[in-house]
């Protein structure tokens, strides 16, 4: 069976984490996930500025338009 703990910490230099808790016991196998909180905030681009600047997306309506088009004539061939 699996138990949880929530625990907030400072990330130390080096990038050591530190967890103490009176649950856990010497020897036991734990299983940790790091979640930083503040990624995104640290950037310089919001996850908007991101949508439909990857490769291969498209920069107007009708250049998704088009390439449908095209690829639905390449089907009728």
């Amino acid at each position: 069976m699996l138990n949880g703990l929530k625990q907030k910490a400072i990330v130390q230099p080096g990038g050591v984490v530190e967890i103490k808790s009176n649950q856990l016991r010497e020897g036991a196998t734990v299983e940790v996930i790091v979640l930083v909180e503040s990624l995104f905030n640290e950037s310089s681009s919001s996850l908007t500025s991101l949508i439909g600047s990857a490769q291969g997306s498209f920069s107007t309506p009708g250049e998704v338009d088009q390439f449908i088009r095209q690829e639905r004539d390449s089907w009728e061939s």
